[in-house]
């Protein structure tokens, strides 16, 4: 596997393309330079080796590195954002996979959840609750948003020899378009998912667990008013398990609740791996 390593020295950034290589006998990889490309902030695609330069990973991360494309690919996003904010307010699901397979071309899934798609239905959320947008269009819009994260995890899955994650959302919690988007992006990672939302009974939350034994749980609240109801069900997870459970989504957002958990707030997807990982330490 070929990527982009970013080293800080002194508050500047330094970019080396490296590869992985597996080591049988140490049952490890190590990283092998296979050519430094500078700092980060002049770096161009041409640095990059030819064999290299259409590599998806390697574009993306030049793209929101290198200070000649943030700018241009920040305008990229705002653009993007319209598009779909368009698109899935008039219901159009084949305009939507066109827009997410034309920003694929130069960036990663988890850029596109992260940076377009979330803060549309964010967006979409704020103008229903303020009756800028009707209850019907609200609905339309979420529910071709699901459609859409449907059909990129199925394109996107990988055979999965990762660990069990088990995703759910509280009873009553009837949002779930944050835990589809979490199993689309750990299952392109290899993980087997476990979805179980949305509003699911504690204990058949609890009875999941015990039934399929999943490494982790993520507990996804959308709404205030299901905060309670979520901390009943990690107390309840707590008390009889011994599985980290992680709690995040719109609810939790630079709020200060107290959950039996771990709270993942405003995190980019690509951390949520070394998340699972340190917790399941």
């Amino acid at each position: 596997m070929v990527y982009v390593r970013a080293k800080t020295v002194k508050g500047d950034k330094y970019l080396y393309l490296v590869k992985s290589k597996w080591e049988s006998k140490k049952n490890t990889s190590r990283q092998e330079i296979i050519k430094y490309l500078g700092k980060a902030s002049l770096v161009k695609l041409n640095d990059v080796p030819e064999d290299y330069r259409k590599d998806p990973k390697i574009l993306s991360f030049l793209t929101t590195h290198s200070g000649e494309n943030v700018e241009k690919n920040q305008k990229l996003i705002d653009k993007v954002k319209k598009e779909l904010f368009n698109a899935l307010t008039k219901g159009d699901l084949d305009r939507c996979l066109d827009i997410f397979e034309s920003f694929e071309k130069t960036n990663t899934l988890n850029v596109f959840y992260d940076s377009i798609l979330k803060p549309v239905m964010y967006k979409i959320g704020d103008l229903w609750e303020s009756n800028e947008l009707s209850v019907a269009t609200e609905h339309v819009s979420s529910n071709i948003a699901k459609e859409l994260v449907s059909i990129i995890t199925e394109r996107n899955s990988v055979i999965k020899k990762k660990d069990k994650i088990l995703v759910c959302t509280p009873s009553g919690e009837e949002h779930n378009l944050g835990c589809n988007v979490i199993q689309s992006f750990l299952q392109s990672k290899g993980y087997h998912v476990y979805n179980i939302s949305p509003s699911a009974p504690t204990e058949s939350v609890l009875s999941f667990i015990s039934d399929k034994k999943p490494h982790a749980v993520f507990v996804s609240i959308t709404l205030e008013d299901n905060i309670k109801s979520g901390q009943r069900l990690v107390s309840k997870i707590n008390s009889q398990y011994k599985v980290p459970v992680l709690v995040g989504g719109q609810a939790v957002e630079g709020k200060d609740y107290k959950f039996d958990g771990e709270i993942i707030q405003n995190q980019p997807l690509e951390k949520i791996p070394r998340i699972i990982k340190q917790a399941m330490k």
